[in-house]
């Protein structure tokens, strides 16, 4: 046994160590070990959508701890390793990267394209892991666009298609005209900035004027009501009579709804089909008529009369000056607005009546909220995160996306019939766009439409448990880990891998996917910079950079400062402080090696002790 070397080179020794360790397979987990508990960890695929940065060191890092606590504490620890490569962060990664438009360039090489782009960000990403010396087993890993995965994503989709808990309806759903798909009410931010508040004339059948104050000016073709207060004394006499739309001139109904804030604008609201989700609402409670102003690119329809095909802020613009002009524009003045935006972009979303798939939640929220009870959340207060999302909720879940690299819908449409035909098991994974059903309609049609759209990511990697865990292809590993022992996972994503997988486990299984969750806050690059982000640059530290000037260990050292659910300032001073620190327990461990080591072998007896004297 060699002696340790007097200087510590971590470049040097910590790959020997963690190349030693791989090849020993000291974190390797034995599904054939029934003597030992099973620890298991629901380990967070990253998403193909950038640059790894020190934010995923931190956050990476704690979970790797709690695996080697368990595994010196006895367990026969799972723990493996994913990655989140399909859906519209991928696509806009690779948008971004090779400077292309996926409906430029096509379907199939959009998605080839897609694929090259995640291979090669999964080999950096796996680079950075082992190079920080993650306890990771991996044997098992996966992708989430890989056949398996797809595999078992669609089997999901089946299952709940049958028990009536996918459907598919034309409905208002929230959509991202810059994304150009539909996207999930969870996928939503708020964005504070300034608008302006236009007060407009509408006219009354009385020859009387309401004055009605709007952000959104263009919306005005689409306007189908105008609502206010039920107790609004000011309103009163006008209730249950006609308004006319400045400009555009379609008579609609003044109505009362408790939803009209009488301390917002004038009190009067005009209900556009669709400016917001109060517009949804009061479309649906009222059965008003549907009036589509905007197309799926944000721009003016037919509707808008000599405005159709202008993008919608430039025909605010020229509205507003229309009315202007007509003595319709009765004042403007600046306005505080928060808008809800997607939160891959950061564009403001829009309300269009497409043809969606969707997974029922808001029928479950108390089997929902009783399953997040189950789990111990760390911190504690993290379950307050997960109810008041639960509780808040106001749309099922959308899982179609209007994309391309996804896990596609095993479904057709008859032509014939318009009958919703099913791929079988037996079959997946399928794709409907590459081959027709393998049975007839029931209606006898062999003429089918294939469904176009793709999955939402989410819908997939809410499957992780069941993915790592092999449920189809291996049930005695799944039977092991599942329910998982942990899910560690940021705090920004409870309301969607969180609730999501507690859902398709809730779903399918009639149980909680794992017993404890464990939350990450952010790695922070400023006092007061925010989370940084590796799909808006990564901040200004390359992990793999630090991890070879300061070693593995004393990037740890300064991940290991804080606890579950806070953020920490990343401190290349407390990495200094851990590499010293690392330093001085080699040379402790230098100093204990003579005590150690066993003793020399005593000379032999035909040699002369001491050289021949």
């Amino acid at each position: 046994m060699a002696a340790l070397p007097k200087r510590y080179d971590p470049q040097t020794e910590e790959p020997r160590l963690q190349a030693f360790w791989q090849a020993q397979g000291v974190y390797h987990f034995d599904v054939d070990d029934d003597t030992r508990p099973v620890y298991s960890i629901d380990t967070p695929p990253p998403t193909v959508s950038g640059h790894l940065h020190l934010g995923h060191v931190y956050s990476y890092s704690h979970p790797d701890f709690v695996a080697r606590f368990w595994r010196m504490n006895g367990y026969n620890v799972f723990y493996p390793m994913g990655y989140d490569d399909n859906g519209l962060p991928t696509e806009r990664l690779v948008e971004k990267w090779e400077g292309i438009r996926a409906v430029e360039v096509g379907r199939e090489a959009f998605i080839e394209r897609c694929l090259a782009v995640s291979e090669q960000a999964e080999r950096d990403y796996q680079a950075l892991w082992q190079r920080l010396g993650l306890s990771i087993d991996w044997r098992y890993t996966y992708r989430t666009i890989d056949a398996e995965s797809r595999r078992i994503s669609q089997l999901s989709f089946l299952d709940l298609y049958r028990k009536g808990l996918a459907y598919r309806k034309e409905a208002p759903a929230i959509w991202c005209p810059e994304c150009q798909t539909a996207i999930a009410q969870a996928e939503l931010n708020d964005l504070d900035r300034e608008s302006t508040f236009y007060t407009l004339a509408f006219a009354l059948d009385n020859g009387g004027v309401l004055e009605i104050a709007t952000t959104r000016p263009e919306l005005l073709p689409a306007c189908v009501a105008v609502f206010v207060h039920p107790d609004d004394a000011r309103y009163a006499r006008l209730i249950g009579k006609q308004a006319r739309v400045p400009y555009f001139d379609q008579w609609v109904p003044i109505l009362t709804d408790p939803g009209a804030d009488p301390e917002k604008g004038t009190g009067a609201v005009m209900c556009c089909t669709f400016g917001d989700a109060a517009d949804v609402t009061w479309w649906y409670t009222h059965n008003l008529p549907l009036r589509v102003a905007l197309d799926r690119a944000g721009r003016m329809t037919d509707l808008a009369g000599a405005f159709a095909g202008l993008p919608s802020r430039e025909a605010r613009r020229q509205i507003v000056e229309a009315l202007a002009e007509r003595g319709l524009l009765l004042g403007e003045r600046p306005t505080a607005q928060s808008v809800r935006v997607h939160e891959r972009c950061d564009t403001p979303v829009e309300y269009i009546v497409t043809p969606q798939w969707f997974v029922r939640v808001l029928d479950f929220k108390d089997a929902l909220l009783a399953s997040g009870a189950n789990v111990r959340w760390h911190p504690d207060h993290m379950e307050t995160r997960f109810r008041e999302w639960v509780e808040n909720l106001n749309w099922d879940w959308c899982i179609s996306r209007q994309r391309y690299y996804g896990v596609t819908f095993p479904v057709w449409y008859c032509d014939a019939c318009g009958a919703v035909i099913l791929a079988g098991e037996d079959e997946l994974p399928v794709d409907p766009t590459t081959r027709a059903p393998s049975r007839p309609c029931v209606c006898g049609s062999t003429s089918f439409t294939p469904e176009t759209d793709v999955m939402d990511t989410w819908a997939t990697s809410s499957l992780s448990p069941q993915i790592v865990g092999q449920w189809l292809a291996n049930p005695e590993l799944c039977a092991k880990v599942y329910p998982f022992s942990l899910r560690p996972q940021a705090h920004e994503i409870i309301r969607t891998w969180a609730f999501y997988t507690i859902v398709k486990s809730h779903h399918h299984f009639d149980a909680t996917p794992w017993t404890d969750a464990a939350i990450s806050g952010w790695g922070l690059a400023l006092e007061g910079a925010g989370k940084i982000s590796k799909s808006r640059g990564g901040g200004p530290m390359p992990p793999m950079e630090m991890l070879e000037q300061y070693s593995a260990d004393a990037v740890r050292y300064w991940t290991s400062s804080t606890g579950f659910g806070k953020d920490s300032i990343i401190s290349e001073e407390k990495i200094q402080i851990g590499a010293k620190l690392i330093t001085k327990l080699w040379n402790v461990a230098r100093f204990a090696e003579r005590f150690l080591m066993p003793p020399a072998s005593p000379p032999s007896s035909s040699s002369p002790p001491h050289g021949g004297d």
